[in-house]
């Protein structure tokens, strides 16, 4: 069966993904208003019956004097992986991007290679040996993707040995899921670690509150967010990106983004932002004080959203991007730590490939990348 593709509504790309059990929060229309310094553009496949069986959405980047583009597809698109002949699904994306003036093209599969359950993990960093999860035998293989990452070099897309060719992976590829399908909430908290429980019970006897948020209250969170960007070294967002993903986002569906707070004594002192597509919820931003630490906020809010994500439904709850080190004086793996107290599993997904359509801008974006 042929597919054609073209532009869609943003009408017709939501009415697609609400027939999914789920896409990600980066392949819904609504993204691309959150991401005003990109031009966005919802693509859809169509069968031969005229029906749309797969939908994307691109975000083009200007090189600077150029009216060429890099074309990027987070987590996405949305079609068919498993597809023996992914290329009449790719083929007619490209030729469209390149229309559009496309100089290269990212995107990244929203595929699951391999699952690492919390007690191999634990396991693996209380042996020493295994510096890294992908060194450590996972507890689940998904074969097909195998076959995906073949049939894509095949077709001249391009991967690093590392997780990304050229300027590598933006999205990360390694993240942290809790499982809530066919579980009640008793079952979750049980698979919390005993230091998770005890700093969730020690939080509710000191008398911390957790609070869902809304618009009005990003600046309290932006606060607590600015102190958390100083301490751990990184830059931070202003507060006009969160008004503005707040409004794009719960214009589009009222629940797709939630803000919660934890507050003691009338103090804020941790916030989160929560993000919902179907039966799919994410932990996005989290922000925190050092005021106060010991009544353990940061445990409280989490188990909050999670029940808040098991009454709306959800079937996974995503704690996003961890490291894959496991080495305990690199400075990132206290994330990989705190999370893995969920009980839950560590998943690599497929990765983000890229596709040269002119290889010497490609590789000039490439070597700016790499400088940078």
């Amino acid at each position: 069966m042929s597919l054609r593709l073209r532009t869609i509504s943003r009408e017709e790309h939501l009415a697609f993904v609400r027939t999914l059990p789920s896409a990600s929060h980066m392949q819904v229309p609504s993204w691309g208003d959150v991401k005003a310094e990109w031009r966005s553009e919802s693509i859809g496949w169509f069968d031969d019956r005229g029906a749309v069986v797969g939908a994307g959405l691109v975000l083009y980047r200007q090189i600077p004097k150029l009216k060429r583009y890099l074309a990027y597809l987070p987590e996405g698109p949305v079609i068919d992986w498993f597809d023996p002949n992914l290329d009449r699904w790719l083929q007619p994306m490209l030729d469209h991007l390149k229309s559009q003036g496309a100089f290269t093209v990212k995107m990244g599969p929203p595929v699951i290679i391999r699952r690492w359950q919390a007690e191999t993990i634990k396991s693996a960093i209380a042996g020493k040996e295994a510096k890294r999860l992908r060194d450590v035998e996972a507890d689940w293989y998904e074969p097909r993707a195998i076959d995906t990452a073949d049939r894509l070099r095949r077709m001249g897309w391009q991967q690093g040995e590392d997780g990304g060719a050229g300027f590598g992976d933006v999205q990360p590829r390694y993240v942290y899921q809790v499982p809530l399908a066919n579980r009640s909430l008793d079952d979750v908290l049980k698979g919390f670690n005993q230091l998770w429980r005890r700093n969730i019970k020690k939080a509710e006897k000191a008398g911390v509150e957790i609070v869902q948020g809304g618009y009005d209250d990003l600046p309290v969170f932006h606060q607590l967010y600015l102190e958390t960007a100083e301490r751990d070294h990184f830059i931070p967002r202003p507060l006009s990106y969160f008004q503005r993903q707040w409004k794009a986002l719960t214009s589009e569906d009222p629940n797709r983004m939630r803000l919660y707070l934890a507050y003691h004594e009338g103090d804020a002192l941790a916030g989160t932002t929560m993000i919902t597509v179907g039966e799919h919820v994410w932990y996005s931003y989290g922000a925190s004080t050092v005021h106060k630490r010991e009544v353990q906020p940061n445990n409280a809010i989490q188990w909050r959203m999670l029940r808040d994500a098991y009454a709306l439904g959800a079937t996974v709850y995503d704690l996003r991007g961890i490291s894959d080190t496991l080495d305990e004086d690199d400075h990132l793996f206290g994330l990989i730590r705190f999370k893995v107290g969920t009980g839950g599993q560590a998943a690599e997904y497929l990765g983000e490939w890229d596709f040269p359509l002119n290889k010497l801008l490609h590789k000039a974006l490439d070597m700016y990348m790499n400088r940078r």
